[in-house]
């Protein structure tokens, strides 16, 4: 399912918002995702660590100072609930999916705004920026594929702050 930028799913603060009308909230797989940091030395490392994100050249994950967690990364196809918590003590951060056809090409990266260009990337849903310790979720309906859970604030996606899940037949 592809969406244009205009018509992508937006939730915030504990609302849900379904791509399927006339089914239960909560309905199908439930995923808890956990968006973290380790507090004011992810800022300082931005400038001396390599790149981060999917597929860069020279990523060492376990350098990472943000990051995302999800309680599975392996989910059924058909409608599943991410349950999102900004587990950070003083950054906001967010959540976008976007779908992925190779894990080994890098995310369209705007270098200037220090994101990823979510609307080359396709994404189809997302959680708004959660301020420390609050929480959102967004309900979608995901075919079998592989999928890209990431944070699109400035600078945090190549420090790191995403995570692949993988949806089964």
């Amino acid at each position: 399912m592809k969406l244009s930028r205009r018509s992508m799913i937006s939730v915030t603060s504990g609302t849900l918002a379904s791509l399927a009308f006339g089914r239960a909230a909560f309905a199908g797989t439930v995923v808890k995702v956990s968006l973290w940091d380790k507090g004011a030395t992810s800022m300082d490392a931005m400038d001396t660590l390599m790149p981060m994100g999917m597929a860069m050249s020279g990523a060492m994950m376990e350098m990472a100072t943000m990051g995302i967690t999800a309680d599975t990364l392996e989910i059924p196809s058909g409608e599943v609930t991410f349950r999102v918590v900004n587990e950070s003590q003083e950054f906001y951060h967010g959540m976008v999916i976007s779908p992925v056809a190779d894990p080994l090409r890098e995310l369209p990266y705007l270098i200037d705004e220090m994101m990823v260009d979510e609307v080359a990337a396709g994404a189809i849903a997302r959680v708004k920026e959660l301020k420390p310790h609050d929480s959102g979720s967004v309900t979608v309906d995901l075919q079998p594929g592989s999928y890209i859970l990431y944070c699109n604030i400035a600078g945090h996606y190549v420090m790191g702050m995403w995570t692949m899940v993988t949806v089964t037949a």
